[in-house]
């Protein structure tokens, strides 16, 4: 069907619920917007869904995510008994729908005959990934849409590792969903019907109690946190499902004085108080700020609504004026880095075949870190399922031992029991590394000026443009296509230079064709990349340390483009002035191929 007669079967067909036609019968003189609902179905990718809420096929409704579990629930069954007696995990957020997707998940699964455990009340990210591991389940399902705006939800799928689904078994249940060709077919079971047969069951306090449990395990410093347990810290769960684990790890360790910012603490879908509940974004703190500033706060944090990601700020007192430094994703994780190799090697429980993770359009400087403690650093394609994904070949069922994994947008990871990013673990580490700088008269932003006057300094920025919609998508691949014609026929190294728009490039890595052109010398070298095919262009540009670069990416969760950049030089000057000029350069070639 096309997108006009998909619209009048959801509109008028009895299988569809009142309040989804009429919401239908509202656009029916916006073409449009009929076009943007039903043009093609939500796409299904290694993340699972993500869209916004809303009626129509592109929208994320109960109809699309049980069309999804079905998907999923057909891939269980086809891996045999053992899977579908292990059954599924299932979590949610904060999020407008999400019980409500929840609920259709579970009732979806048990009408093809496979058990739940659904969370009782919102639970985060990395409690949904720890618990399909602590129950040894072989699937979980996690309700979110992470970071983004309250107009949007979403359904991430997760294995038996705990880690996101990878790509080969995303394709499988996609498959499946693709063969679902009349959606009134799809088996359903109330949630009350599959609760009352045994097929659904509740789970809570138990796991609270193992998880936070473990947590206590990866404390690098109890002495610094008992020393400096009164220190003043604000925290704001940004209307998310943070805020129980994550006070309940910082009063266990033996924190003592947390201010929670009060109008962002309870649960809210409309995310009221933010323009975005995303803590990438220091105006997302500007409430908790305000509030350190009240309560003379060393430290203050947010999470996002699925408490995957983390943002910080430190304060900073110079001639009488207080303000607050807030950190990139890079700067913290890099400070997270050095805190624990430094510490376990002065501890002496650094083992040997230490290995940390990070992501090839993060900081370069964590290898200059990992270098200073013999440690081994891998980089991974974007996405912590990559980094999860290496803790379990070269941990879980290798002879190496993970110490930390993180990425540019605000993830971290430390332990092997989770294996997704943890802002929950990352708020406890976050604190203890405050506590051990306190104690020296130091504050995170003395700890992160220590870091670079040891390793060099290195800047990065990246520039997202949003595209909605069916035409913004086109935009979007059409730009990387035309990026990739240009390198094709690149075959004169003389052409380097207008790549970019001027900006020298010394090499291109493109990963969706697993080709690395080198243009250093006098004549294009192509060798393969080892990693992964992915939609993804990075740009070598060299510099000082050799390490300058760019990439352009389309965003696997939103609608956007976003450009990368990582300037490094041992004059921090010369580092902070370079990047403002390839970040110009760069960043307006690349936008006016998507007019």
């Amino acid at each position: 069907m096309g997108f006009k007669e998909e619209y009048e079967f959801w509109k008028t067909d009895s299988f569809f619920d009142e309040k989804t036609k009429q919401e239908l019968i509202s656009i029916e003189n916006d073409t449009k917007e009929i076009e943007d609902r039903f043009y093609r179905d939500l796409e299904f990718g290694t993340a699972g869904l993500r869209g916004v809420i809303g009626a129509g096929t592109n929208r994320m409704n109960v109809y699309t995510v049980a069309k999804a579990t079905a998907g999923l629930a057909q891939y269980i069954i086809s891996c045999g008994p053992e899977a579908v007696a292990r059954g599924v995990v299932i979590s949610y957020d904060s999020r407008n729908f999400s019980p409500e997707f929840a609920a259709i998940t579970a009732g979806t699964l048990a009408a093809y005959g496979i058990s739940s455990k659904l969370s009782d009340e919102l639970r985060p990210v990395p409690m949904l990934s720890y618990s399909v591991r602590y129950f040894k389940a072989f699937a979980g399902v996690m309700i979110t849409a992470s970071h983004n705006p309250a107009k949007y939800n979403g359904y991430k799928v997760y294995g038996e590792d705990g880690g996101q689904v990878p790509p080969e078994a995303a394709d499988a249940v996609l498959a499946n969903i693709e063969a679902i060709k009349d959606i009134r077919a799809i088996k359903t079971m109330k949630l009350d019907e599959a609760v009352a047969a045994g097929l659904v069951t509740y789970f809570g306090s138990e796991v609270d109690e193992a998880y936070t449990e473990m947590l206590t395990k990866l404390v690098v410093d109890q002495g610094a946190i008992d020393r400096q347990a009164g220190m003043s810290i604000v925290y704001t769960p940004l209307h998310g499902s943070g805020n129980k684990p994550v006070r309940r790890i910082l009063e266990r360790v033996g924190f003592k004085n947390i201010h929670i910012v009060a109008e962002q603490e309870l649960p809210d879908g409309n995310f009221p108080t933010v323009a975005l509940p995303n803590p990438e974004n220091p105006d997302a703190l500007s409430m908790a700020i305000e509030l350190a500033k009240k309560t003379n706060a060393s430290l203050v944090f947010g999470t996002d609504p699925d408490s995957d990601r983390i943002g910080a700020a430190a304060r900073i007192e110079k001639d009488g004026e207080v303000t607050y430094k807030c950190f990139t994703g890079n700067q913290m994780g890099l400070m997270l880095l050095d805190y624990i190799l430094d510490a376990k090697k002065q501890a002496g429980t650094l083992p040997a075949d230490s290995f940390a993770v990070t992501t090839i359009v993060s900081s370069k400087l964590a290898g200059a870190i990992c270098a200073a403690y013999g440690v081994e650093l891998q980089e991974v394609l974007t996405g912590f399922k990559f980094i999860g994904e290496r803790i379990k070949l070269d941990d879980e069922f290798g002879s190496k031992h993970f110490q930390f994994g993180f990425e540019e947008s605000y993830g971290y990871l430390s332990g092997r029991d989770v294996r997704d990013k943890d802002a929950v673990v990352a708020a406890m580490l976050i604190c203890n590394m405050a506590a051990a700088s306190f104690e020296k008269g130091e504050t995170l932003a003395d700890r992160l000026a220590h870091v670079y006057e040891k390793y060099g300094y290195g800047f990065e920025e990246a520039v997202s443009v949003t595209l909605e919609g069916k035409e913004g998508i086109e935009k979007i691949q059409n730009c990387m296509t035309e990026l990739r014609n240009e390198l094709e026929a690149s075959t004169d190294v003389s052409a380097s230079d207008t790549l970019l728009g001027g900006v020298k490039v010394l090499a291109v890595r493109d990963y969706k064709t697993s080709k690395r052109y080198d243009l250093s010398g006098s004549e294009v070298k192509i060798t393969p990349i080892t990693l992964p095919k992915s939609n993804v262009l990075l740009y070598e540009l060299g510099g000082e340390k050799g390490l300058d670069w760019a990439c352009a990416r389309p965003s696997g969760t939103e609608p956007k483009l976003k450009i990368y950049f990582g300037v490094y030089d041992s004059s921090e000057k010369e580092a902070s002035d370079r990047l403002a000029s390839v970040k110009s350069q760069v960043s307006g070639f690349v936008k006016e191929k998507l007019k």
